[in-house]
């Protein structure tokens, strides 16, 4: 039988790809954004995982989404002193949600009590920065300068350790799930909007880059 994870990795595949290919991310990782412009893309994550991590906390004895409960995981810290870097000790001045960003963590918040809708936006957020995030900081390095301490942090997991058996403990729970047909996809459906809410943000980031020029 086919597990659950590639059922799901497979069914959402071209959402990923829609994303990854986002215009916002091609600008950025051509080294066409400056600093700030970029900071504008880490003040979004850093609301999307307040919300995140957040709803994660109040899930941790749950017998279902508690599973999905990864401490070594929470982006916040990180991504403060990210925003320090880029912008300075005054940062929360700087920094706003969008209406995009908004929507998003509204959902967030909106599926917390549904086990399979908070897995969908920790998968889609967490798996992808696990994977094609760690090349994104790689370029970001080049490009901009920032080292570990700094800039770029929010993509390191040095508390994960090996990210691939990380991944691998990951997917092997999602297949531990007990879901029937059903339920399996209502979490690709929420997996999909997760995606597209995603992609939506970077959307709005492209146009107030493009307005700003």
């Amino acid at each position: 039988m086919t597990s659950f994870s590639e059922i799901l990795k497979s069914a959402t595949w071209s959402d990923h790809e829609s994303a990854e290919g986002e215009s916002y991310l091609t600008e950025l990782m051509g080294g066409r954004l400056t600093p700030a412009e970029y900071g504008e893309m880490v003040a979004q994550h850093y609301f999307a995982y307040v919300a995140l991590d957040g709803v994660s906390r109040t899930l941790a004895g749950h017998p279902v989404a508690g599973r999905f409960v990864f401490p070594e995981l929470y982006r916040e810290q990180a991504l403060e002193r990210d925003l320090a870097a880029i912008y300075g000790p005054g940062w929360r001045d700087r920094v706003a949600p969008s209406k995009a960003t908004r929507t998003l963590v509204a959902r967030i918040h909106q599926v917390a009590d549904w086990p399979g809708g908070y897995i969908a936006h920790h998968y889609t957020r967490y798996m992808g920065d696990l994977s094609g995030g760690q090349f994104i900081r790689m370029e970001l390095q080049k490009i901009y300068g920032y080292r570990k301490g700094g800039g770029v942090d929010f993509y390191v997991f040095d508390e994960v350790g090996s990210l691939p058996r990380f991944k691998n403990e990951y997917r092997a729970r999602l297949d531990a799930l007990d879901l029937d047909e059903r339920e399996q996809q209502r979490i690709i459906r929420e997996v999909k909007l997760a995606y597209q809410l995603n992609t939506e943000v970077l959307t709005e980031l492209l146009h107030v880059v493009k307005t700003a020029a």
